[in-house]
């Protein structure tokens, strides 16, 4: 981007849109839809290109008291229930204890129970059944009991 005095890139397709945005400072930060990331620097060592860290998100910085996120364990596409017949394995109200398979992740053709993993009340859906996920993607909001 630098060389070709470049501050930002957009691509959208179907389904996926991609922005790239160089900051004053150099630093080059990409947003995919499913969150802000802030990349490493040019010449960054391996361990800094591993794994991009997630930019500051205000909703972090604002947390309410008590809540809590069941975030998901790995990449893949969420599902409410087990199959489209069936009804949810958790409804806004419900109450959850560690132990509770709250959704689905299918990954590479697997599918993956997850557990809630914490007690308390589901208090908001944050993902649709059918979309992909993100590892650490917050996908129901839980009122901690």
């Amino acid at each position: 981007m630098k060389d070709s005095d470049l501050n930002e890139l957009e691509i959208e397709q179907k389904d996926l849109k991609l922005r790239i945005r160089r900051g004053p400072s150099g630093q080059i930060s990409a947003s995919t839809g499913h969150g802000n990331y802030s990349l490493p620097p040019a010449g960054a060592s391996p361990e800094q290109l591993a794994a991009p860290q997630k930019a500051d998100d205000p909703k972090d910085k604002n947390e309410e008291e008590g809540i809590i996120f069941i975030k998901s364990p790995m990449v893949g596409t969420f599902y409410r229930s087990a199959s489209p017949e069936s009804a949810p394995y958790v409804e806004i109200g419900q109450k959850v204890a560690e132990s509770t398979v709250v959704c689905i992740i299918e990954a590479m053709k697997v599918m993956n129970e997850i557990h809630a993993d914490v007690k308390g009340v589901i208090v908001e859906v944050l993902v649709e059944t059918g979309q992909p996920v993100e590892y650490g993607e917050p996908l129901y909001k839980v009122k901690q009991a």
